[in-house]
C-alpha cells in the first residue's frame, strides 16, 4: 500500500529508532512487501511498487536504508526503478528471510538521495494476519492495528 505526502522533497528528522524496530508511520509516503526468495539469495532483487516510483528520481541515486539506528547505502537504478545488489548487506546484517516483510518509508527524496526508514516485521505473524496477507500487490497491505 502507497500512502502519499502532500509535499516533496519529503523531508523529516532521523532522530534514532525505537528499541524494538517498530513505531507509527509519520504520514509520508510508504510501501510494504512480504520478502519471497526473488529478494534474498542469490538474487537480490527488490523492484520498488509502480506507486512509489513515481515520487523516486528517474536517475541511477544514492539510497539509505535506516533501521534501529544503523544505515545502509544502495544505489537506486533510476530507470528500472529498483535497488542494486548491495541491498544484500541490509538483507543479511539483519537476517531477513522469506516470508519477513519490511515497510520502506520515504523520510527524505532528493535528486542526489533518498532516505528510506525501515521496519521489520518477522515472519511469525500472528496466524489472524498470515490468513489476509498476499504480499503480492499494493491491494493487499499489510495492516496491523
Amino acid at each position: 500500500m502507497l500512502q502519499v505526502c502532500s509535499h516533496l522533497p519529503c523531508e523529516a528528522n532521523m532522530t534514532g529508532g525505537q528499541e524494538d524496530g517498530y513505531w507509527p508511520l509519520s504520514g509520508k509516503p510508504f510501501f510494504d512487501l512480504i520478502l519471497s526468495k526473488s529478494h534474498l539469495y542469490p538474487r537480490y532483487n527488490l523492484f520498488i511498487p509502480a506507486g512509489m516510483q513515481l515520487l523516486l528520481p528517474s536517475q541511477n541515486t544514492r539510497v539509505v536504508l535506516t533501521y534501529k539506528d544503523k544505515t545502509w547505502d544502495v544505489m537506486l537504478y533510476g530507470k528500472g526503478k529498483r535497488f542494486d545488489s548491495s541491498w544484500r548487506h541490509f538483507v543479511d546484517d539483519n537476517h531477513l528471510k522469506a516470508g519477513d516483510a519490511c515497510v520502506f518509508e520515504l523520510m527524505e527524496c532528493l535528486s542526489t538521495k533518498v532516505t528510506f526508514k525501515v521496519q521489520i516485521l518477522r515472519g511469525d505473524l500472528p496466524a489472524e494476519l498470515l490468513a489476509n496477507i498476499s504480499g503480492e500487490t499494493a491491494a493487499a497491505p499489510i495492516v496491523i492495528e
